[in-house]
């Protein structure tokens, strides 16, 4: 974990700088349980999460073991899964990257004022960006340090499919209501991870503007 936030630190304060801007590192908190944010409560079944009020990630110590035997969401290998667990972690740092660019704030103010189904959608567009910024992030790490192993990517993607929206509701409820999505589809998840990693450019992650999610 302390490797990954560095290196998160390390490609988004280069991508700021490039841009003319400054990059403050977000502060990275573990729990076991619960623990208490500016956003609220955070309890173990809610998984990582983001607050922007305390630019704080909040990261269970057990989700990881969770998410390989509730949701196999990364292959048996441990290499892989360790991808696949940095993918999660960058995918929040994503979200504090867009709290920085003024994307949180003014997706926040705009789900306040639409009803539930669009509220919905502004979340999917937010949760899918900040898959495109992780892949984006693998792509600069990559360039410095060459650390993506075969196989790293499928445990990736492996993890992007198992935390679909549809795959989550279909497994729980047994059906899939697209318009309650709150994340992305499986798919959807997949390609913008995709998007990120493949341009390693952060304007190519623009989910607002897209004409398909």
């Amino acid at each position: 974990m302390d490797r990954v936030l560095g290196s998160t630190q390390e490609t988004w304060t280069e991508i700021f700088k490039e841009r003319g801007a400054n990059y403050k590192a977000p502060r990275l908190v573990l729990f076991s349980g619960g623990t208490t944010s500016q956003c609220g409560q955070a309890q173990s079944a809610m998984g990582p999460f983001y607050c922007p009020l305390d630019q704080k990630v909040y990261l269970d110590t057990e989700f990881f073991d969770e998410m390989r035997q509730r949701f196999k969401a990364c292959p048996t290998g441990e290499g892989q899964c360790a991808f696949a667990q940095a993918y999660v972690i960058a995918h929040e740092i994503g979200h504090h990257v867009q709290n920085l660019i003024g994307v949180l704030p003014k997706v926040n103010e705009r789900r306040q004022q639409s009803d539930p189904t669009t509220s919905n959608r502004l979340s999917v567009q937010t949760e899918l960006q900040a898959d495109c910024f992780a892949g984006v992030w693998a792509n600069r790490t990559q360039q410095r340090y060459k650390f993506i192993e075969a196989g790293d990517v499928e445990g990736a993607l492996q993890t992007a499919q198992a935390i679909g929206d549809d795959m989550l509701q279909r497994r729980s409820q047994g059906r899939v209501v697209p318009d309650s999505f709150t994340h992305g589809s499986s798919e959807q998840r997949q390609r913008w991870f995709m998007t990120g990693l493949q341009s390693g450019d952060i304007d190519k992650c623009n989910t607002f503007g897209a004409r398909q999610l």
